[in-house]
């Protein structure tokens, strides 16, 4: 059996939380800026690790887990 729900959830997020899409925080010129396309080497640090701090809680935490049946 193969476990998809960890998959899905650190893809989704990782879209979700790519710096510049949504948000950037920290921005360039203020703390939080939105849909400026950019990204800055802190940015990305910062991201990654709510990023990280996300998908722990929802994999680790809350035990999610979705079992597909083998074919």
């Amino acid at each position: 059996m193969t476990d998809w729900a960890p998959v899905l959830i650190a893809v989704v997020l990782f879209i979700l939380l790519s710096p510049g899409l949504l948000y950037q925080m920290p921005g360039k010129d203020r703390l939080v800026e939105f849909a400026n396309m950019q990204a800055s080497g802190v940015a990305i640090m910062v991201h990654a690790i709510i990023l990280f701090g996300i998908i722990s809680v929802f994999l680790i935490v809350l035990n999610v887990h979705m079992d597909v049946g083998n074919s």
